[in-house]
């Protein structure tokens, strides 16, 4: 009776563990990001549309910028549209957890601790962080132990407020959610300096009549990657052959030159 009643048991638990299973792969199979954005036609796209000049409102009031056009260019190669989702940075990555996107393209630097929840595609940019300060400013910061004492702004939740928190002790750090008024403070003196992508702060010197300065070199190297849920290993291939393409025919160096001057793909 008892070896009848652990058979009943145990083939109980086998068809338990076989419908677990089944649902585990049919979940899986329900978020084949590859075939769902081709039978959709688009790729939805996370991205701030508030930082320039990877992607910012133009002057007809489109979204414009190195990323946005990046971003068209993949979709291109995938054989589907772009549809870009403006969305602040601090719930970007949410976003793309709960699905309402497809990937982030937005500067997201490719790191160990990021590597654990997400996956990244090859890099389509190399850059570093840069302190931006006032002109007259320009010789306050040579390192990184310069940064000591003084008010430093960054984004709330970016690699830069990490690095920051990290690496540098003594540092009255502001965080801000949003470009326009982090940037607005430094030119008003509220805080003494921001650490930024050293390819947006060059293009901020330019932008602003060479009223701010880079002071120093970039504190670290940095590679940003498309971010992609974990378990799209296919859609994460296709991504890395279409970056490769697009290195391949020049579209990336034509993208990167247009916006920088200089090829900073690589």
């Amino acid at each position: 009776m008892k070896l009848a009643l652990f058979g009943r048991q145990a083939l109980m638990g086998v068809m338990a563990v076989a419908l677990v299973a089944g649902m585990s792969v049919k979940t899986y199979a329900a978020e084949n990001l590859l075939n769902k954005v081709k039978e959709r036609g688009t790729l939805l796209v996370g991205l701030e549309g508030t930082y320039p000049p990877f992607s910012f409102q133009g002057d007809d009031g489109k979204l414009t910028g190195f990323e946005v056009e990046f971003a068209e260019a993949l979709a291109k190669h995938l054989g589907v549209k772009a549809s870009l989702k403006p969305t602040k940075w601090d719930g970007m990555l949410a976003s793309l957890d709960s699905k309402r996107i497809d990937v982030v393209i937005n500067q997201v630097t490719i790191s160990d601790e990021r590597k654990k929840k997400y996956d990244f595609s090859t890099p389509y940019t190399v850059s570093g962080i840069q302190a931006l300060v006032k002109k007259e400013n320009a010789q306050s910061i040579k390192t990184a132990a310069d940064l000591k004492g003084k008010k430093v702004g960054v984004g709330l939740g970016t690699n830069y407020e990490e690095w920051l928190r990290q690496n540098v002790q003594g540092v009255d750090i502001r965080t801000y959610d949003d470009d326009p008024t982090k940037y607005q403070d430094l030119r008003v003196g509220r805080i003494d300096a921001i650490l930024v992508d050293r390819l947006a702060a060059l293009d901020l010197v330019k932008k602003t009549n060479n009223t701010l300065a880079a002071a120093g070199e970039p504190f670290s190297r940095q590679e940003a990657g498309v971010a992609v849920r974990k378990g799209n290993d296919d859609f994460v291939k296709a991504v890395d052959s279409a970056i490769a393409e697009m290195q391949k025919d020049g579209t990336l160096k034509k993208i990167s030159e247009k916006w920088f001057g200089a090829d900073v793909t690589k």
